[in-house]
């Protein structure tokens, strides 16, 4: 094994609710476990059981802005803490359903939360820390809106929101993907399945196996 696959990598997932990144997930890790990879796979509200307690309470409870942020800093603390840091450490590749790029697009670009206020707390809770790689699903806010309604489940007080939120939402991770060409890549995430799949096989490959 090379080098540059022996070192653990942190691969984090986003984009708005209906972008289809769940089923992507579960692709990219299995294409890692097949190349011999341990990989963690985890998710953001949550993955620990504060997280995803503290989840619960984002996802249902009306909550003021700057609550909502720091609560959501306060569960990703105790997410690095308790399983992504000790993962890498250990050799073990991490991959994430959402990290701090969706704090920027949902409650910045979302709902309007300061800049700074953002800066100051992703600075403190993981001061010059970021994903190696993260892949951000792009996609029309109705079209993801028609998604999620097809699947049946109720919908949480994020996925309530009106399309204008969904797409300053959006025009939030696109901001932040222009910020950081080399870590961020934009996924059109309208294509097939298969499609996708193998532009994340290959983005993949190409960054550290090739």
């Amino acid at each position: 094994m090379n080098e540059r696959v022996r070192q653990a990598r942190f691969i984090t997932f986003e984009g708005i609710d209906g972008a289809g990144k769940s089923s992507q997930i579960a692709a990219l890790v299995a294409l890692l476990q097949g190349r011999g990879l341990s990989v963690e796979q985890t998710r953001e509200p949550g993955g620990t059981p504060l997280g995803e307690r503290l989840r619960e309470l984002l996802l249902h409870e009306p909550l003021h802005l700057e609550t909502e942020a720091m609560l959501m800093f306060a569960a990703r603390r105790e997410h690095l803490a308790a399983r992504i840091l000790p993962a890498l450490a250990e050799g073990r590749w991490v991959v994430s359903d959402r990290f701090s790029d969706a704090t920027y697009a949902y409650q910045v670009g979302g709902r309007g939360l300061a800049e700074d206020r953002f800066d100051a707390l992703e600075s403190w809770v993981h001061p010059g820390f970021q994903p190696d790689l993260t892949l951000v699903f792009d996609l029309a806010p109705e079209v993801a809106a028609a998604r999620v309604a097809g699947t049946g489940a109720a919908p949480d007080r994020f996925e309530r929101e009106q399309r204008d939120f969904f797409e300053r939402v959006r025009q939030g991770y696109l901001a932040r993907a222009r910020r950081a060409p080399e870590r961020i890549r934009v996924i059109d995430a309208s294509r097939t399945p298969e499609q996708i799949r193998a532009e994340l096989a290959s983005i993949v490959t190409e960054r550290w196996f090739a």
